[in-house]
């Protein structure tokens, strides 16, 4: 095990590492802005170190800082949370060049699923459905259309880098693919510094659900069931659940046992994510798979009991997984809300600002994890996520009656916050009587 872990990131995910590192007995270094000096996660961390101003392009995705800090608390590993640096393969290699374990997949895994195109053709390999497009990258005009015009449209132009939403345009004619190509490009380039871009079929209304695993350096992968993440705007998730509701046992199994199989013959270690769309007949596509750990990663720790941070930690420190699939038991249902400082009647836009007074909803199946509170100071210059609200219970009816009475109890004063959101669609007609999918909040809560 290690001694003395970097912490390459901040907020809630640094909070989450620094406590499973003192249950582990390893010391924590936290890598922090100026931004955020003075913040109370870093009072629980054995030492903290500045790596720069406010601009994350400045310190959180300044890898000479990061390292430097490394250097300067002699580490031995380096934890990257979620975010940031978190996917980027060259962030990893230097980590291990300089010395430190960087607590993820393999540098070649990376880059391997971090492109969307080589992700696609290493899930047709292992028979894993993919949904209708491009062979590979579409390089001109003339090759987009024919694609287009072969599967039908409307179809997405996504770009084979990044994530988080970026570089995706849809495309519903000749026309518009044309603009969509140029609109995706040139995201694309701008947000990870790569225009390529692929096609994909449009799927109307699909329902988004990711698989959690687990990977040791010694080839054994499990999963950890699945969550349903469907509730999003702007291709931003606001709630996710699990089990996946509607989602036939038969099918469950087989989106899980694909995710197993894409991760092992990427040669996969650590905790990763395996994400499909589902369709409105049920059929299950790959899109893509998440090298690092996910924000909602709590949602699969209160429906197995499983430490997912310290599991990360444990396997990249070279240990077996202890788990086997065997061993894996879901435990009924669990929900995460995102409690973000928004103001949801001016279309969602940041609400940057003091928290004045936090009153933190508790009682039976209730989590909040967050580093937040009454006096804090939410920057502009970061995520806008307070933290996040999690419930377990038995069944889905409790556990929804349970996440309703604890935003109901929940009180933000100062800023404005997806709390009025977020009980709008759980009290909703609309929630009770559909399957929602990644246009449900569109389509019902932001006219």
């Amino acid at each position: 095990m290690f001694k003395r872990i970097l912490i390459a990131n901040r907020g809630e995910i640094a909070l989450r590492v620094i406590r499973a590192c003192r249950e582990l007995g390893v010391e924590s270094v936290v890598a922090y802005s100026e931004a955020d000096r003075g913040a109370r996660y870093l009072e629980l961390a054995d030492r903290a170190v500045c790596i720069g101003p406010a601009r994350s392009d400045q310190s959180y995705l300044k890898v000479d800082r990061i390292i430097s800090a490394a250097e300067k608390c002699d580490v031995e590993a380096i934890h990257p949370g979620y975010g940031f640096l978190s996917e980027n393969s060259q962030f990893a290699e230097k980590c291990r060049d300089s010395g430190y374990e960087f607590i993820g997949p393999s540098v070649e895994a990376m880059e391997r699923l971090g492109d969307k195109n080589t992700a696609r053709s290493i899930a047709r390999k292992c028979g894993v459905p993919v949904v209708p497009g491009s062979d590979g990258l579409v390089e001109t005009e003339a090759q987009a259309l024919s694609v287009a015009r072969a599967i039908g449209y409307p179809v997405l132009v996504k770009a084979s880098a990044g994530g988080g939403g970026r570089g995706i345009r849809q495309a519903n004619d000749d026309s518009g693919l044309k603009r969509a190509l140029h609109e995706a490009a040139q995201e694309a380039a701008a947000a990870f510094g790569n225009p390529a871009v692929y096609i994909e079929k449009f799927i109307e209304n699909p329902r988004h659900v990711e698989a959690q695993l687990l990977a040791d350096n010694y080839g054994n992968v499990i999963h950890l069931w699945e969550r349903d993440c469907s509730l999003q705007r702007r291709r931003q998730k606001l709630i996710e659940l699990t089990p996946a509701p509607k989602l036939t046992s038969k099918t469950r199994k087989a989106l899980c046992e694909s995710a197993v199989r894409i991760a092992k013959e990427a040669g996969y270690s650590n905790a990763g994510t395996v994400e499909f769309i589902v369709d409105k007949n049920g059929q299950y596509y790959f899109i893509e798979m998440n090298a690092r750990i996910q924000v909602e990663h709590p949602v699969t720790e209160m429906a197995t009991g499983i430490d997912l941070i310290q599991q990360q930690i444990r396997l990249a420190a070279g240990e077996k997984l202890s788990i086997e699939q065997k061993d894996v038991v879901h435990r009924g249902f669990a929900m995460e809300c995102r409690i973000n400082a928004e103001d949801v009647e001016h279309n969602f836009r940041p609400c940057p600002g003091v928290i004045e007074q936090m009153i933190v909803p508790g009682g039976f199946g209730v989590r909040f994890d967050s580093h937040a509170y009454p006096g804090y100071a939410v920057s502009s210059h970061y995520d806008s996520m307070i933290g996040k609200l999690l419930v377990q219970r038995a069944t889905r009816e409790e556990g929804l009656a349970t996440m309703i009475r604890a935003l109901e109890e929940f009180k933000i004063e100062g800023i404005k916050t997806s709390i009025p959101i977020l009980l709008k669609i759980l009290k909703s007609a609309e929630f009770s009587a559909n399957v929602p999918d990644v246009g449900f909040i569109e389509r019902y809560f932001m006219n």
